[in-house]
């Protein structure tokens, strides 16, 4: 049983790490089978439909296996060692199906000439992935994609409760790795209305996923947590009006 566990971690750790791969492939038209422009385009109104139901499956499934209440239930099915693995896993899942069945827009919303600007836009899709997985490793990389879980059950030792800190970037915006999904999304040279459609759809999912978060994080660090918000700002870095105290460290 031991042996699956740590099987089953680590498949799933590099499932989810091949399918984040893809995904920056997938939204920087970089050469890979499928892109977010590539492909036959059909009607508009069943592309929009299709990608807006593989957006809001992923969404529904990244926001509500995330929840508190749905992991207590699901851990009566499957091995708490398992359960964070078993999230990426399906999310990785959820991704696939996305980039199978996504449906291009052809046109052009703007078209970036200017070789500064390009390159600006450029280098803030790759700042922006670099800045996610930055903060994976700010808040704990293995345990995020649920490495750390399973080598506790390896070792047969349990994971010390969750830390009440803000390294580095958390000291200046509440949740970096989504800026960074932001900024990831946005910045391209070539905005076409399919791929305006899924950056428009992720930031709103972005900005509900965060508001279900920082409830569940005020439910678990009370006080701690309210005051960490009212110093630091969610998605733009601004000015901290207070001396920065120890904040939360938090799993999107």
């Amino acid at each position: 049983m031991i042996f699956f566990t740590v099987l089953y971690g680590g498949a799933a750790y590099l499932t989810s790490f091949a399918a984040i791969l893809y995904l920056i492939a997938f939204v920087g038209d970089l050469p890979v089978p499928r892109t977010i422009d590539s492909g036959t385009t059909g009607s508009l109104p069943a592309a929009v439909a299709i990608d807006l139901l593989l957006i809001g499956l992923f969404a529904v499934q990244h926001s509500v296996m995330a929840r508190p209440a749905f992991k207590r239930l699901w851990t009566r099915l499957v091995p708490p060692a398992i359960e964070r693995s078993t999230y990426v896993l399906f999310a990785s899942l959820a991704l696939v199906l996305l980039f199978w069945l996504w449906r291009p827009i052809a046109g052009v919303v703007w078209s970036a000439t200017n070789p500064i600007a390009v390159a600006v836009l450029q280098a803030g899709f790759w700042a922006g992935w670099g800045l996610v997985l930055l903060s994976t490793f700010l808040i704990n990389h293995f345990e995020l994609f649920g490495l750390q879980q399973v080598y506790a059950r390896w070792r047969g030792s349990k994971l010390p409760p969750p830390e009440f800190k803000t390294p580095s970037l958390y000291k200046w915006v509440r949740h970096p790795l989504y800026l960074g999904l932001l900024i990831a999304m946005w910045a391209t040279p070539m905005m076409t209305p399919g791929h305006l459609l899924f950056a428009m759809a992720n930031t709103g999912y972005v900005l509900l996923g965060v508001s279900f978060e920082e409830r569940d994080l005020v439910a678990a660090f009370g006080d701690h947590y309210r005051r960490y918000r009212e110093r630091v700002s969610m998605l733009v870095p601004l000015p901290r009006r207070k001396a920065e105290p120890r904040g939360e460290v938090h799993r999107p």
